[in-house]
């Protein structure tokens, strides 16, 4: 074996060490040991949150809770070399396509605590042959994302795609989303969580900030009474 075939081998060899020390040290940045403190409620909070409705939470996946790009993607938005947190073999049309699928920080704990608030629910413009694979994966067999909606539940406003709430809930007092695209819940602004973009930066806690008033407003008699003061609101397309 030549000079240059021993060079190549040792060369893959150490991209291979490098990339699997890269995939743990991103593994212990989002599973670092971050906790919201649960305080046991008081008497007087337990009977506040027996008297309104337990409330439903709508969550978008793309760029909401993860982000992900696929075979042939010219421009990723991913550093390259960050490894994904898992890969999707996904045929469509005919045709098998590969999905590298990168976690939000933080997500599988913010799924853990919000789930004990309220009732969950997928809700993407994705196709459900991809959606309903991210969803397996962020669900991970615990039972929390049962309740899912895709592209075909979406109505197409304008060249985008829009969520109707009311399909999942018609009493919209109890029934709101977390999205990052403000077009996707149009005619919903009093019923919305604005939430920034996310690519790939695992410093983001914007999961994790959210909590303290997820936390609060399971406790509101209307989600629109604390939701409508977002100033979000105001910048929404008309």
């Amino acid at each position: 074996m030549g000079f240059k075939s021993i060079f190549q081998v040792l060369y893959k060899i150490w991209s291979f060490l490098c990339y699997c020390l890269r995939r743990q040290i991103r593994s212990t940045i989002q599973h670092q040991t971050v906790r919201y403190e649960m305080i046991p409620l008081s008497p007087l909070s337990i009977h506040r949150i027996g008297t309104v409705n337990r409330k439903t939470l709508v969550l978008d996946l793309d760029e909401t809770l993860i982000h992900s790009h696929h075979d042939g993607v010219m421009r990723q938005t991913v550093k390259p070399g960050t490894p994904p947190d898992f890969v999707l073999r996904i045929t469509i049309d005919r045709h098998p396509v590969r999905f590298f699928v990168h976690k939000r920080p933080h997500v599988d704990y913010f799924l853990d605590v919000v789930s004990q608030w309220y009732d969950l629910v997928i809700f993407t413009a994705s196709m459900e042959i991809y959606g309903a694979a991210v969803a397996e994966k962020l669900d991970a067999k615990r039972g929390l994302l049962n309740r899912r909606y895709y592209r075909q539940h979406c109505n197409l406003e304008f060249g985008s795609y829009t969520k109707d709430l009311r399909a999942i809930n018609t009493d919209l007092t109890s029934v709101f989303i977390l999205d990052n695209s403000p077009g996707a819940y149009r005619g919903y602004p009093d019923n919305a969580i604005p939430i920034k973009s996310w690519f790939s930066d695992s410093s983001d806690m914007a999961l994790l900030n959210l909590l303290p008033m997820l936390d609060a407003l399971r406790f509101v008699g209307d989600v629109r009474s604390v939701l409508s003061r977002n100033l979000h609101r105001h910048r929404l397309w008309t």
